[in-house]
């Protein structure tokens, strides 16, 4: 048998190394609460093909009715939590989106290592007012922006392609075809009252360049398949270089700066306004149906308009 004498400092040992063990797990789990409370990046709830997962956002949209006009009010609370996932403060962000019924999940893209932050409105809601998709695993520097999902088919994909394809993007897509609401009022391309324009205008104020995709008719413009544009600002090297290498991709490119577009020139597109009012850069990219209906065609746009991006800083 032991004596006493032998037991008790390893006793004493034994509760010396538990103690620190318990204080060594207390300081775990209060750096991770502090780092929730920062908006620090969470192991995502799922992985998701981002293209297929904006493909069935849009596949239950109706072609007409089901959009509202936002108040004021919900503009500024939903541009707010935006700019709160776009400092990672994903916690502040899902408390100011949660008054307006907006979420925010955290995702990992299929394919690649990136992280996103999908910010969306319930679906019981019914009020048409979009999605936002935030790069979680890189500094923000760009958008992509599309406004007339299900009006301009398949634009709502080649933003989808276009977003995984550059890092620190932020995709910004309408919750509703352009003729969803009374006359012109869900065409957010042309309204200054919307979700997406309260977003895009948050967007331009932190200088963030934007690339927005459109599709025209064939037969609007049957000599070209693409239509490169900035708006209502000079081409800036960017937006000639968007136009150089789609070009090389092998798709026939209107420039408006050298001939008239068939009336696609993009010039009172209201995103475009202010991002020229505020001189950020601004690319508007217009697409044929041809060109957007075909996979492999919208991959070789995204392509040629991801070197773009990545060019900004």
């Amino acid at each position: 048998m032991r004596s006493p004498s032998l037991w008790r400092p390893r006793w004493r040992a034994v509760t010396l190394i538990t103690a620190l063990a318990v204080a060594a797990v207390g300081t775990v789990v209060i750096w991770q609460s502090r780092s929730a409370q920062e908006g620090k990046s969470v192991p995502p709830s799922q992985t998701i093909d981002l293209t297929r997962r904006i493909g069935e956002h849009i596949s239950g949209l109706p072609k007409e009715g089901g959009y509202r006009i936002p108040d004021r009010g919900e503009r500024r609370a939903i541009a707010t939590g935006v700019a709160l996932v776009l400092d990672r403060r994903l916690d502040a962000a899902r408390q100011r989106l949660a008054t307006v019924g907006y979420t925010v999940r955290t995702l990992r893209v299929s394919g690649t290592d990136r992280e996103v932050a999908e910010v969306a409105e319930s679906p019981a809601t019914h009020r048409g007012w979009g999605w936002v998709y935030v790069d979680l695993a890189h500094p923000v520097r760009w958008n992509v922006q599309a406004p007339h999902p299900r009006s301009d088919l398949y634009t709502e994909l080649l933003a989808g392609d276009l977003f995984t394809r550059a890092p620190g993007g932020v995709l910004v897509l309408a919750g509703a075809p352009r003729n969803a609401g009374e006359g012109n009022a869900a065409d957010v391309a042309h309204r200054e009252d919307s979700v997406f324009g309260a977003v895009c205008d948050m967007l331009v104020a932190r200088g963030l360049p934007a690339i927005q995709v459109h599709g025209f008719a064939d037969a609007s413009s049957p000599d070209h398949d693409v239509i490169v544009s900035p708006g209502p600002a000079e081409p800036s090297r960017p937006v000639r270089e968007a136009a150089r290498l789609l070009s090389d991709k092998g798709f026939r490119v209107c420039r408006v700066w050298r001939e008239r577009c068939s009336g696609l020139e993009g010039t009172t597109n209201a995103q475009g306004n202010k991002a020229a009012d505020n001189g950020v850069p601004f690319l508007h990219v217009e697409n044929s149906f041809t060109v957007r209906a075909d996979p492999a065609s919208r991959q070789r746009v995204a392509d040629a308009l991801a070197a773009v991006a990545r060019g900004w800083e």
